[in-house]
This record gives structure tokens, C-alpha cells and sequence, in this order.
């Protein structure tokens, strides 16, 4: 991949692929195409195909997908099924039949087995039963993991390459507390329960599971890494993360002392956990020669300050 290369990002307004169009621009990457949702429905099969027949694609990020936490997860699996599905099968077909050099497509940790021992290597996908509450969307990325390695097997080619990375935060990440991810959504609460001047505040579950978290700008560093080492890559995923994870309880006390609240944090035993632990083996990908830089505080306290700068737009995303 070239300074000049023809390069689409897929989901350019999301945490990842904000990252990416940031961290390209500044490195001199320029010919780079982005489109809104309202300007290209990746859903629409007809709208994907007039798009890479109108346009020079040479390299892809595949960001753009339906994502949320548990809540939005548990009560539409369907649509996270469905959409992730749609805009996989569309971006893949016209990958092969417009001869993409190469592509990466993000899977999931949720994609591992609940009960999987820790940490986790990519050889244990498939090799038990997923958490239920997020049973759509890990389907759905499951199938786009299955495909690129499909795909290059059937045509021949390195095109597809797939990232793992765990557990994303940072600026223009989603702040909408039935969509959001855990970090988020925590730093939503506890800025809010300060605003508020509240004595405490109850939060889902026991505090007791366990999440690797990494800088959607790192994330960004690495996919850009791996498209200029695609000829090295074996036929198959890559876990990305940083080697460390924290407790929910521990994340709410570190939040807790960015934003400033002093009040006590309460837990309600009787809501899910989700997944106890998912802590990745990235030993492969880092074998490399490539590691996230961005320490943990640091990028908490960069994604804080971004909210609080965009707080009412942030809050409203959908």
C-alpha cells in the first residue's frame, strides 16, 4: 500500500474508522474515499456494485458494521444478525469481482467461546458455545471471519485479511447507553452521576468480569501495518490487544478518578455479567515486530475529554 494508493474506509464516522482516516492522513496517505451511510447503503447490494464499478478501489477497511452492548445486542439479535450479514456478503463479492488488493475485515472477541480458557488463541474459535447475549452479532462475525480465509482459499489470493482486536475505546466512539460498549457507556454514567451530584450509583452486574481494552488508534496502526505486510500474513486471523485486562470494578474506580466522582459505585447482582473474562493471546501478530504504544489512563483520559467536548451529539448517536 502506497502513499498514493486508492484506499476506501467502510464506516469512516465510527471509532475505528475516525481512527484510521486520522492516523492515514498523518502519514501521508491522501487518495482515501469515504462515504456516509446516507451516501451509500452498504446494505444495498445494487448501491455496492454501482460504487466499486464507479470508483478506483485499490485497498479496504472494512469498519463499518452494527455494533452495540448488551442491551442492544439482547433485544435485536435479528437486525445484528441481518446487517452485519449484509454489508459482509456485499463488500466480499465486490472485493473478488473488482479484484481488491487487499482487505481487512475486523472480527470479534465475542466470536470465542464463552468458557474459553485464557487467554485466548485464535485456534479456539468455534470450539464451544458463544455467549448467548451477543449470539447475532457473533454469529455474524464469525461468518466474515470463516469468509476471508473461504475466500482466499477458493480464489486463490491473500486479498482478505482479518483482525481481531479486542475491546475498542477512544475518540467518536458510541456513547448511547443502549448501544454502547461497556467503557463508554461507564463513562457516560459516571460523568452524569457527577453532573448530578449523586451520593452513588448502581451498575450492571457483579463488577467481576474481566476486558482487555485497546486504543482504536493503535488498532488503527496495526491495520495499516498489516496492509503493507500482507504477503507475510498466514490464511488466517490475528488477535490484537495489549496483553492486560481489568475488572469492571477496577475500570469504574480508574473512570471514576478521570471524571472526578467521589460518590459510591453500587452493583446489581441480578443483571448479566456477559462473558466472565476475555483476555486475547496476540502473540502471533506482535511476533511481528509491531505493539500498541497508547497507555491505558492516557487514552481514557484523551476519550473522556473528546466526550465532554461532544457530549450532547455523542449521547445521541443511535
Amino acid at each position: 500500500m502506497k502513499k498514493n494508493s486508492a484506499i476506501y474506509i467502510a464506516g469512516h464516522t465510527g471509532l475505528l474508522g475516525s481512527a484510521l482516516v486520522k492516523v492515514l492522513k498523518a502519514n501521508g496517505y491522501s487518495n482515501i474515499l469515504i462515504k456516509t451511510h446516507e451516501e451509500l447503503d452498504l446494505t444495498n447490494r445494487l448501491a455496492v456494485e454501482l460504487f466499486f464499478n464507479e470508483n478506483t478501489i485499490e485497498y479496504i477497511f472494512l469498519c463499518a458494521a452494527k455494533v452495540g452492548g448488551i442491551i442492544g445486542n439482547k433485544n435485536s439479535p435479528a437486525s445484528y444478525l441481518h446487517v452485519n450479514l449484509m454489508i459482509q456478503d456485499n463488500i466480499f463479492s465486490m472485493s473478488n469481482k473488482y479484484r481488491i488488493k487487499n482487505i481487512i475485515f475486523y472480527g470479534s472477541s465475542c466470536t470465542y467461546p464463552k468458557m474459553s480458557q485464557q487467554p485466548i488463541k485464535e485456534e479456539y474459535l468455534l470450539s464451544g458455545s458463544i455467549e448467548e447475549t451477543s449470539i447475532g452479532y457473533a454469529t455474524a462475525k464469525i461468518a466474515g471471519m470463516v469468509g476471508c480465509k473461504v475466500n482466499n482459499i477458493e480464489y486463490k489470493t491473500n486479498r482478505f485479511i482479518c483482525l481481531v482486536p479486542n475491546s475498542m475505546y477512544g475518540p467518536n466512539d458510541n456513547f448511547d447507553l443502549e448501544n454502547s460498549h461497556v467503557l463508554s457507556a461507564l463513562i457516560r454514567k459516571i460523568d452524569t452521576a457527577k453532573d448530578e451530584n449523586l451520593e452513588s450509583l448502581t451498575l450492571w452486574g457483579s463488577g467481576m468480569p474481566r476486558r482487555e481494552f485497546i486504543f482504536s488508534e493503535d488498532v488503527a496502526h496495526a491495520s495499516i501495518f498489516l496492509m503493507k505486510n500482507a504477503d507475510k500474513l498466514e490464511n488466517s486471523h490475528y488477535n490484537l490487544g495489549t496483553g492486560m485486562d481489568y475488572s469492571i470494578q477496577e475500570l469504574t474506580e480508574i473512570i471514576s478518578k478521570i471524571v472526578g466522582y467521589n460518590g459510591k459505585i453500587l452493583w446489581d447482582s441480578s443483571k448479566p455479567d456477559g462473558t466472565m473474562q476475555k483476555l486475547l493471546d496476540s502473540s502471533r501478530f506482535l511476533a511481528f515486530g509491531w505493539n500498541p504504544t497508547m497507555a491505558f489512563e492516557d487514552g481514557l483520559r484523551l476519550t473522556y475529554e473528546w466526550y465532554l467536548k461532544n457530549k450532547k451529539d455523542s449521547c445521541e448517536i443511535s
